[in-house]
């Protein structure tokens, strides 16, 4: 991690405190500040570009699995498929109790179920990758909000050192005033 600001030692110890080492999110968040841009960006887009085409296939199945399509189209599969064996045909292809129905759902759910996880565990790492993002940005924007009050409370301590400079000044010549107009009496 290279220090890309000349006051980047100053700010870790005003920020985070003496004799701490900071880690990556904390020294881009850090760097993001002192150099006015921004950290912001499109975590899907560039999670999205990391994909590996199983991966994608996977994103695609578990859409498709988990939509009403899928549950509609299924449930329209084993009303043709009890209809065609248990009433239209004298000789069924898979009598009742539809044992070869019951073969092909279950190689459907074998096939579908890892996909589906393996689906969830991308998302799973798209999540983490999302928090960390959010952890840097909102922690920029501590640092911001710290160096605001700082500023903030520099302009106050300096208008307050303006006034009293001021007054004193006003006071002088009051007093100024009050000597001339009693010696003139």
């Amino acid at each position: 991690m290279q220090q890309t600001h000349p006051d980047f030692a100053a700010a870790v110890r005003r920020w985070f405190g003496t004799g701490r080492t900071i880690g990556e999110a904390e020294h881009r968040a850090l760097a993001g500040a002192l150099e006015r841009r921004p950290l912001s960006r499109d975590t899907n887009e560039a999670f999205a570009g990391r994909l590996s085409f199983g991966e994608r296939v996977a994103d695609k199945v578990a859409v498709f699995g988990g939509s009403w399509t899928f549950i509609l189209l299924s449930i329209l599969l084993l009303v043709l498929w009890v209809g065609v064996n248990a009433a239209l045909l004298r000789q069924p292809f898979d009598p009742y109790p539809f044992v070869f129905l019951n073969l092909i759902l279950s190689m459907i759910a074998a096939l579908q179920a890892p996909i589906i996880m393996m689906s969830q565990n991308r998302q799973a790492a798209k999540d983490r990758l999302d928090a960390a993002h959010d952890y840097e940005v909102n922690l920029k924007a501590e640092i911001e909000i710290m160096a605001l009050h700082e500023k903030l409370d520099h302009m106050r301590a300096e208008q307050i050192t303006a006034l009293l400079e001021q007054q004193q000044r006003q006071i002088k010549l009051l007093t100024q005033l009050l000597e001339e107009t009693g010696a003139r009496r």
